[in-house]
């Protein structure tokens, strides 16, 4: 049971979340779910992540339409098809270290490669990689967001690109993942009561229509430096919860 005091945190949450992700593409998406991972369980959590996200994600579409690159996009969706075929064989549910682990150590993967072979999204055999990768990771660790931003990084794509077509691509995967967290959520019994979903969703939209005039003002340049700075902050907090929780033994 979400007490009012967890509700508003998370409202808070979700609108900061709808407003940074609808800047930079995904690392609000961070914010909330270390939020909502504090309050609920993992399965809950997972659950109320995706459809929050799976709104924030359609209104920066509509917002940014006619900057999607198709192509992309449909290639990406075939990787995730694949990613999540494989990973219907494996009833797996992460624990929260896991999750904040997953979180923090994968964007390091990308700086770790040479720029020669720097993974861009462009690229349509990369772009299905993507799709499996991501897939799998947001699945089993719950977010893939930071490789997400690892290949859209190497694209030569707009800021408007990259937000409108990470937003698109990521439609599928939030269905995808409510259903397969959904169903765990409601066999444990852990499910939330299905007006906080409307009431966030709302959230997302504020957010995501005030980050638009930002998104404007700023340039290429600054977005990609401000998104790595991000994602390397993120990446720091969760890496160390992780490794907290992980040699404590905590669950919270």
């Amino acid at each position: 049971m979400i007490t009012l005091v967890a509700g508003l945190l998370i409202g808070a949450a979700t609108l900061a979340a709808a407003f940074v992700t609808g800047i930079f593409g995904m690392v609000g998406g961070q914010i909330l779910l270390a939020v909502l991972l504090y309050y609920l369980p993992v399965s809950a959590a997972m659950t109320m992540f995706s459809a929050v996200m799976f709104a924030s994600g359609f209104w920066r579409m509509v917002i940014w339409r006619q900057h999607i690159a198709w192509r992309t996009t449909f290639i990406y969706v075939a990787g995730s098809v694949v990613g999540y075929i494989v990973m219907l064989f494996i009833a797996f549910v992460p624990s929260k270290a896991m999750v904040y682990l997953g979180l923090g150590l994968t964007p390091f993967v990308g700086d770790l490669l040479p720029k020669r072979f720097a993974p861009d999204i462009s690229k349509g055999p990369l772009a299905f990689l993507c799709g499996v990768i991501v897939m799998v990771l947001q699945i089993g660790f719950g977010a893939g967001g930071n490789v997400l931003d690892m290949f859209f990084q190497a694209s030569p794509y707009s800021r408007h690109m990259i937000v409108a077509t990470k937003a698109i691509t990521q439609l599928f995967a939030q269905v995808m993942r409510f259903v397969y967290f959904g169903s765990l959520a409601l066999e444990a019994g852990d499910s939330a009561p299905w007006w906080l979903f409307v009431i966030y969703a709302l959230l997302t939209f504020v957010g995501g229509s005030a980050a638009g005039g930002v998104l404007n003002r700023i340039s290429d340049h600054s977005f990609r430096q401000w998104t790595k700075w991000l994602i390397w902050f993120f990446s720091a907090i969760y890496t160390g919860r992780g490794l907290w929780l992980l040699f404590t033994g905590s669950t919270t």
